[in-house]
């Protein structure tokens, strides 16, 4: 699982799961994984992690601070800029 593909995979896999892919970015994972025994079992693996801290975080609810501080931090926006020289 050392091709540049496969790394392309593994860095997408949780917008995946979490539906967060465009269509096209969906069918070029969904094709690779059809291809690629390895990052099937990466992906089955990161599914059943997923399934299991969805049960065992469910029963409980964050509380209102660290909620609010989670829900700040992912408001934040971070720009980079690159400049290209002649």
């Amino acid at each position: 699982m050392t091709k540049p593909e496969c790394q392309a995979v593994m860095e997408q896999i949780y917008a995946y799961l979490d539906g967060e892919l465009d269509r096209a970015s969906q069918e070029r994972l969904k094709h690779h994984l059809l291809e690629c025994p390895p990052c099937v079992d990466e992906y089955e693996r990161d599914l059943l992690l997923k399934s299991l801290l969805q049960r065992s975080c469910a029963c409980e609810e964050a509380p209102t601070a660290l909620r609010a501080q989670i829900m700040t931090r992912i408001s934040i926006t971070v720009t980079s800029v690159q400049v290209e020289r002649d």
